[in-house]
């Protein structure tokens, strides 16, 4: 019989809401009072601590504690492979990503992108794909895992409670949510662990210890008499039903169907790199650290923190499988779809069960609380950078003249597309994998990521690699990985009792072998490409590759008088075309409000024919639109009273405009010129502070080794 939530529990999971409101209302309060033009500079200020317990929360979400669980439930240690895994990619991002994005002064991956290979092509794959990634593994596996939990604790249908929380993250939105998130991380953070550790030492209690765990997982079947009784089956056939014989091992043998270890190490990792190392949630976030030595010590932490999943997680879901063997893992389809609603299999009941049954009352009202709120602030923050993505990266190329007002509404509609999308997309997950979520969102990010990744790495350390290489190359591993994707939803699994009909090469080629290949293909594009095209301009590759990151000279004077003299071109060109530009869309009455310090950021003449001043992405926003930890925020937009200007700023604006005066242009150059000298003071390290991190790099990597031949042997 299903557990339920008791008054206690309900009114504890009330009263967590309650304190979340009223931090968002407070933050809204707190927010829209103070000043909104330091916002990217106030952002810099973030301390290790902050900065690696929020690498935490962001990765670790409702759907790890439904997929790596369930993947635990169903086939041992394996799943924990990825966690070790995030753990020495986190030490790539902070020792060579990091220091890269610091020193080239961006704050987003598709300004990243545009600054390095220069052109708009790449920046709208980047932003497609991103979209892609968005709704298909991250939002509808949200809400799919966070109405799981609703189901097991209320005993709702799954739909309704997909709706009903969609429901309740607007109402946290309109409350001011999505700033609350800053808030709220740690609370939840701190709140996430301590239940999950609570739920680790009385479940390992339960079972007798951690060698029993090991002992009694292997023997963990379903007493299938006792179900074919129980339950009114037509279907007496059973499979599936015992543990894989190797489950208590991480990295396995080459050709098994769960994680085949060339595979992992060779196909896996590259589609990590993405994720880890060039997704804008988790990328902003070190980026808002103080100097170098916080980026790479919040990197560290996490990485310390990045081991707590396998005993948090996993290991509850096998003691998950060992108390509740009958329900956890079904006998066949039709006793599946009678115990969760899936016909693929249950494991992914394994954690909420295990809350429901095991945790005392009070506490399990809490966890419930936890786990659906870090579930809402993830939907809130994929939410908005995914419309933000769209309106900044997409909409804004293909309308330029659209307005702020336009850009918020395409948004908010863009918003609500993604919600049917991702509800339509929930019963295909339900079906995906055998019922194992965590597979099912590693499998889709394998057939789209590793081109990115590929990319991204090339351009890092390859200063060669060019615009055309980089597009060409990426498209080429998109085309192949889009078309396996398509395969895999058109030649299904079939359910466990069926026969396998489908073509060799999807039945018997693992999904990371097929990443591996993605990979490599897209490299050897994109090396060819560019050998066979003009090189990258300097200004492209001076602050944009990992060697960049040791030359700490600041921009030539000489190099900063070709870019004015090219710069005052271009103004030239402005100044022909002067009677027909509206800057960004913006009405001829509104342009008489704006002030110089606005137009600098929202005017940009834009001459495609010289690279080195294309403006990148940043520069282009309406009004100066900003990512912020997968947030937008509108800055530069004042008070009425604020905006109204006597005339002769009308008169200075117009002659900057049409390009009479250059000193704004003179004072930007300059000002560029002191944000790189910034970029280039965060990067500097006191030696004792860099042995002092170098020696944590070693120790976590060391760790990181340990626990994959650990739990490989």
């Amino acid at each position: 019989m299903r557990a339920a939530l008791e008054t206690a529990d309900i009114a504890i999971v009330a009263l967590y809401f309650v304190l979340v409101m009223c931090i968002g209302f407070f933050a809204m309060w707190k927010y829209n009072r103070s000043t909104v033009s330091g916002y990217f500079l106030a952002g810099r200020s973030m301390t290790w601590v902050a900065i690696g317990a929020s690498l935490f929360v962001s990765n670790i979400g409702s759907e790890h504690f439904i997929g790596l669980a369930g993947s635990g439930a169903a086939s041992g240690f394996a799943v924990g492979a990825w966690e070790f895994n995030a753990l020495m990619l986190l030490q790539l991002l902070g020792w060579v990503f990091v220091p890269v994005y610091i020193r080239s002064g961006v704050y987003t991956m598709p300004e990243y992108l545009s600054k390095r290979f220069g052109g708009h092509r790449i920046q709208i794959y980047f932003a497609a794909l991103s979209l892609i990634l968005y709704i298909f593994t991250k939002l509808s596996v949200d809400l799919y895992s966070g109405a799981l939990f609703i189901q097991e604790s209320l005993g709702w249908n799954l739909y309704l409670s997909v709706i009903l929380l969609i429901g309740m993250t607007a109402l946290l939105t309109v409350t001011g949510g999505l700033v609350a998130v800053i808030y709220t991380d740690t609370l939840q953070a701190l709140l996430m662990i301590i239940g999950a550790l609570t739920l680790m030492i009385i479940s390992i209690t339960e079972v007798g210890g951690f060698e029993e765990v090991k002992r009694r997982y292997m023997l963990a079947a379903p007493n299938i008499t006792s179900i074919l009784l129980t339950y009114n089956i037509s279907n007496t056939n059973s499979c599936n039903v015992d543990p894989k014989p190797d489950a208590l091992k991480m990295l396995r043998e080459p050709t098994d169907e769960d994680i085949p270890w060339p595979g992992f190490l060779l196909g896996q990792t590259p589609a990590s790199v993405w994720y880890w190392c060039a997704d804008q949630v988790i990328v902003q976030r070190v980026l808002a650290a103080k100097n170098i030595a916080h980026a790479k010590g919040s990197t560290l932490m996490a990485g310390f923190l990045k081991l707590l999943p396998m005993f948090i997680i996993v290991v509850p879901g096998m003691i998950s499988r060992i108390l509740f063997a009958d329900d956890i893992a079904c006998i066949n389809p039709e006793h599946c779809f009678q115990v969760c609603g899936s016909r693929a299999g249950c494991s992914n009941i394994a954690y909420p069960r295990l809350v429901m049954k095991l945790v005392p009352v009070g506490l399990r009202g809490l966890m419930m609380a936890v786990m659906i709120a870090a579930l809402m602030s993830d939907l809130d923050s994929i939410f908005n950078s995914a419309s933000t993505i769209f309106t900044l990266d997409v909409y804004k190329l293909i309308r330029k003249s659209a307005t702020s007002r336009e850009l918020m509404i395409v948004g908010r509609v863009f918003v609500a597309f993604m919600v049917v999308i991702s509800i339509a997309w929930v019963p295909i997950i339900v079906e995906m994998q055998g019922g194992q979520m965590y597979l099912y969102i590693q499998e889709v990010a394998d057939y789209l990521t590793p081109p990115v990744a590929a990319l991204f790495l090339m351009g890092i350390f390859w200063k060669r690699c060019n615009e055309q290489g980089a597009f060409y190359g990426g498209m080429a591993g998109f085309v192949l990985g889009a078309i396996r994707l398509i395969l895999a939803f058109i030649y299904r699994a079939p359910e466990c009792n069926q026969p396998d009909t489908r073509p060799a090469f999807i039945k018997n080629i693992h999904y990371m072998y097929v990443a591996t290949a993605l990979f490599w293909i897209t490299g050897i594009v994109t090396f060819v490409v560019s050998l066979l095209t003009p090189p990258p301009t300097k200004e492209q590759v001076r602050t944009t590759t990992f060697w960049a990151v040791k030359n700490r000279s600041v921009q030539e004077t000489a190099a900063k008088g070709e870019l004015y003299k090219a710069q005052e071109k271009s103004i030239l060109k402005c100044n022909e075309n002067a009677n027909h530009i509206i800057p960004n869309g913006k009405s001829e009455e509104n342009l008489k409000n704006l002030k110089p310090e606005d137009i600098n950021l929202l005017v940009t003449c834009r001459d495609d024919s010289n690279p080195v001043i294309s403006v990148s992405h940043s520069e282009v926003e309406t009004p100066v639109d900003c990512y912020s930890n997968g947030q937008a925020a509108l800055m530069g937009e004042k008070k009425h009273e604020e905006e109204t200007e006597d005339t002769e700023r009308h008169l200075k604006f117009i002659d900057w405009f049409c390009g009479f005066k250059s000193k704004t242009m003179t004072k930007r150059a300059v000002r560029e010129a002191e944000e790189e000298t910034v970029c280039l003071q965060m990067l500097e390290e006191t030696p004792k502070v860099k042995l002092l991190l170098n020696t944590g790099l070693v120790c976590v990597c060391s760790l990181g080794i340990f626990m994959f031949v650990y739990f490989s042997l």
